[in-house]
């Protein structure tokens, strides 16, 4: 097995249901989600149950594909380090990437693509864990690690990114109506359990495992 490919097993393909819970809850506020849905980083294809039967075309971009990936879905082979998307410019309606931003060596260089793959007016949205939790802060404070990051996430994660560096690499590809969400869903520090789900909604930036930025292409 390859580096790559034993990099990208090590998440199982699989995103916490709260991730895809709010990226679909994001999509359906901007009437996305619709026509031809790029997953980048699909992982597993959870997204494309997630959404339904609203998108006309569903396409997956991974650099493995897992087993329970649909066997009826569109699949594209791709080293998001080392290659371009493997699609044309302006061929889709929403790109979506989540929990694999983090995974990579040049988060801009990878932004820049999923930028040059939606179609002007289209729908680029993005998820990474919250480096400002109060659980990674304690981490950074007891371990001077994020908590995404310690020695059990690597080599799998290797670029931690706040929510301004979300928004800033959003603003040089000149999106546009740029918002940043919290899944409301986190861990209480040095335990397994999560704070109550009406906690974590009053306080999401700190209380949340997990950050998502949505933009528009112009």
């Amino acid at each position: 097995m390859s580096d790559l490919e034993t990099r990208a097993r090590q998440s199982r393909g699989e995103s916490h249901p709260a991730i895809l819970d709010a990226a679909t809850a994001i999509l359906n506020a901007r009437g996305a989600g619709g026509g031809v849905v790029v997953d980048v980083g699909c992982g597993a294809g959870h997204l494309r149950a997630a959404l339904g039967h609203r998108p006309s075309r569903y396409i997956g971009v991974d650099a493995v594909r897992y087993g329970e990936f649909p066997f009826d879905a569109e699949f594209l082979l791709a080293d998001l380090d080392g290659d371009d998307v493997p699609l044309g410019d302006d061929m889709a309606d929403t790109v979506v990437a989540l929990e694999t931003i983090e995974h990579l060596e040049n988060p801009h260089r990878f932004m820049r693509e999923l930028t040059r793959i939606v179609r002007p007016g289209g729908t680029v949205l993005v998820s990474t864990p919250n480096q400002v939790s109060l659980l990674s802060l304690l981490t950074v404070v007891t371990k001077h690690r994020f908590n995404a990051f310690q020695d059990r996430d690597y080599p799998a994660h290797r670029t931690a990114l706040l929510e301004i560096d979300l928004r800033r690499i959003a603003e040089e590809c000149r999106l546009v109506r740029v918002e940043t969400r919290f899944t409301a869903r986190g861990r209480l520090p040095f335990m397994s359990v999560h704070y109550p789900r009406w906690l974590a909604r009053g306080f999401p930036r700190a209380l949340s495992d997990n950050v998502l930025l949505v933009g528009q292409k112009a």
